[in-house]
């Protein structure tokens, strides 16, 4: 009998260690016997002291120890001592945090919220988050059955049930936490969830998790489930302005509560886990729609409606009334405003006073705007339909304009933000395959013999698929050097260089490089330097800042200082640093070839739109598979300018769009040509590790100590026998 007492005393202590370890919010407990603990110190308010504990890996060594401070007839006393006293701290650690804890009864008490503005870098006024006004109460009663029950089914399935907490839930996410390296689960009930939104601040704490705990289960004893329901849709954060479902129904729908059909409901059930980041005015609208089809399922396996009621209300399309209040460089505040409720959670951002001052120049982005709706204008003989673009500051990557799409307000998917979707690059993702190759030998006067080839599974595409690449002219050129092959974007030699440098070398140096979605190198081919991955234009800046920066990288970012109420600053992000993944020298050299105007005649002609006249600029196009997607990267030591064009729905452009002359560089030409009108052009300066050097009779640069590769007949890994094939 001692012993199951003590093995069950042992197991919930090793669950309240685990607690502590996981959150790593409250000091250790004194539990001596777990062995592989190693010498912690904790403290409490008025104790001192350290733990001595023992490890497995000294075998037979810590049992002698043990055994002498802990006699043997004495060890289940010892350990149910220990035990007691553990759970003796926790009761006097519980009762401290619950402690002056607010009442329950403050929820009637009018609070006076406290506008947050986002500013651009000038002080000049983009957003005011909450206007003081977006607040109207309902009645649980006017509120239609199928909202009730949706809000039910994604937030609290046991509501009806649980005291105010959900022990379930809490086991179930406890469990997850502790085995999943996903992103750590709630089990916020709605009475919690409501404590949180009025009587408690958003932070991640285990102090604040336990008074709204012991708040909630206070909550149930003073309120009925139906009063506390009822508070929840008047208090309920559901994105911007809107507190309350009422404020949200008329904010998105432009309709009362009452008249939400199902679809409707559901979609806005699903806002308050987390309204900028599901929000049809956010970052991410799509993701709203995911959300609303979750909710949907939850549902009917709550029995709340039938599988055909739920795929009905999934057909259902939403109309959303266009978001205009006020906002200028709409993209880039909703971007903003999703990183800050990330942050500080979303009534601090909406209510808490704060001041954010960010990298955007309005200026900048008016002219952006007007770049992007003109051109997207003139290529609707293309079926081009969208356009986007964003220019940061090659020193310190600051954001200074982003343009999601053509016009924001556009009720046709105009807030569907282009700068955080994942899209295909084409070409423009080959100066990470010649970086990697440069790295590693080769150099600007390296020849490629650019001749139809066929590789053969594994080395071609994933699924044991051969693969034969073609140049986008659909000819072969013969030998080419690199200088060439990528300033003129030929696609033979590039996938020749990522067989010989190998496809998980490439995919290393594009993530130190700011690519964020390639993951697993297993998924990509030889393909995957021609476009084959998707990425989005966001961490393309970053690449070619990178670039721009002579082999520094530096995150893309859009918030310089955010400030309370008070005036104390929260953050500061004037002085950011950068880290270094290319050298100087491999930086130079792409940049020194895609600024060469010659190198990219053969393609292009001399005197297409990826010229600036009077300035060098390095810039670089890419165009996906059957012409979906469009872009022109470009870059000075002082600006980055990226642009794109296609079209929301994936759907393909006019074959006849030709990259360099039509398309995304007629964008990128006007933007980073306003950006250098009245500017002496500025050179990029040329490390000491870069000199000329002669291959094969040709001069080119190159890096010191390092003789670039000569491509012959004996060199397997860039030179292949052709297979037959009309140029």
């Amino acid at each position: 009998m001692a012993k199951r007492a003590l093995y069950l005393l042992k197991l919930v202590l090793l669950l309240l260690l685990l607690v502590v370890v996981k959150i790593g919010q409250i000091p250790l407990l004194p539990l001596l016997f777990f062995r592989k603990i190693q010498s912690i110190k904790f403290s409490f308010p008025t104790l001192h002291f350290a733990l001595f504990t023992f490890h497995s890996n000294h075998r037979g060594r810590p049992k002698k120890i043990y055994n002498r401070i802990v006699p043997k007839t004495g060890k289940t006393k010892f350990f149910l001592i220990t035990g007691f006293i553990a759970l003796f701290f926790y009761s006097i650690l519980f009762a401290k945090l619950i402690t002056k804890l607010p009442s329950p009864n403050q929820l009637s008490e009018n609070k006076r919220p406290i506008s947050t503005q986002i500013l651009d870098r000038n002080g000049k006024l983009l957003y005011q988050i909450y206007d003081g006004k977006n607040r109207s109460l309902i009645q649980l009663g006017e509120l239609p059955q199928h909202l009730v029950d949706a809000t039910i089914a994604i937030e609290d399935q046991r509501f009806y049930f649980h005291p105010g907490f959900d022990p379930i839930g809490i086991t179930r996410a406890f469990w997850n936490n502790l085995t999943s390296e996903e992103p750590p689960q709630g089990a916020s009930t709605i009475t919690q969830q409501l404590i949180k939104n009025t009587m408690l601040s958003s932070d991640q704490t285990l102090s604040r998790k336990l008074r709204e705990v012991a708040l909630a289960f206070w909550l149930e004893r003073i309120y009925s489930k139906k009063e506390i329901l009822q508070m929840y849709f008047n208090e309920a954060p559901y994105g911007g302005p809107a507190w309350g479902i009422e404020a949200a129904s008329e904010m998105y729908f432009d309709k009362k509560a009452h008249d939400l059909n199902p679809a409707e409901s559901a979609y806005l059930a699903g806002l308050p886990a987390s309204p900028s980041q599901y929000s049809p005015y956010g970052a991410y609208p799509e993701r709203g729609i995911i959300r609303q089809k979750e909710v949907l399922r939850r549902m009917v396996e709550e029995n709340f409606i039938s599988r055909e009621s739920a795929d009905s209300a999934m057909q259902t399309e939403l109309s959303f009334k266009p978001h205009q209040n006020g906002i200028k460089a709409p993209h880039f505040v909703m971007y903003v405003k999703q990183l800050l409720a990330e942050k500080y959670g979303e009534r601090t951002v909406s209510e808490g006073g704060l001041k954010v001052v960010t990298t955007l120049d309005l200026s900048l982005q008016e002219m952006a705007e007007k770049v992007v709706a003109e051109e997207v204008d003139k290529l609707a003989y293309l079926k081009v339909g969208n356009g986007a673009a964003m220019i940061t500051d090659s020193r310190n990557g600051q954001i200074l304009g982003l343009v999601g799409s053509k016009d924001y307000f556009d009720a046709k998917g105009g807030n569907f933000n282009v700068a955080l979707a994942t899209r295909q690059p084409g070409s423009s993702i080959k100066p990470v395959t010649y970086a990697v190759g440069f790295e590693k030998g080769y150099g600007p006067s390296t020849v490629i013999q650019d001749m139809p080839i066929t590789f053969p599974s594994p080395a071609g595409e994933p699924g044991g698929k051969s693969y034969s690449p073609v140049n986008y002219d659909g000819k072969f050129h013969g030998p080419v050097t690199i200088r060439t092959a990528l300033g003129s974007s030929y696609n033979v030699p590039a996938v020749k260089i990522l067989n010989a440098v190998g496809v998980p070398d490439m995919i290393s140096k594009a993530r130190e490089m700011g690519i964020t979605t390639f993951k697993n190198p297993t998924d990509f081919g030889l393909s995957l330097t021609l476009g084959g991955g998707g990425v989005k234009m966001i961490d393309m800046m970053s690449l070619y800042g990178t670039l721009a920066a002579g082999g520094v990288r530096h995150t893309p970012s859009a918030i310089l200082t955010v400030t309370d109420s008070f005036d104390n600053v929260l953050e500061d992000n004037h002085r950011a640093e950068g880290s270094r993944v290319l050298t100087e020298g491999v930086a130079y050299l792409l940049s020194d070839i895609l600024a060469d105007n010659r190198a990219r005649t053969p393609a292009f002609g001399p005197n297409s739109e990826l010229v600036i006249p009077g300035h060098s600029v390095a810039v670089k196009t890419g165009t996906s598979d059957d012409k979906r997607d469009n872009w022109a990267y470009g870059f000075t030591p002082e600006y980055v300018v990226g642009a794109w064009v296609g079209n929301n729905d994936n759907s393909p452009m006019n074959p006849q769009l030709s990259s360099g002359i039509t398309g995304a560089t007629p964008i990128w030409h006007n933007i980073m040509a306003n950006l250098l009108e009245g500017k002496e052009d500025q050179k990029f300066i040329k490390p000491k590790d870069v000199v000329e050097v002669a291959i094969n009779g040709r001069k080119d640069l190159g890096l010191i100590n390092l003789t670039p590769k000569s491509v012959i007949s004996s060199d397997p890994l860039i030179t292949f026998t052709p297979t037959p094939s009309n140029p």
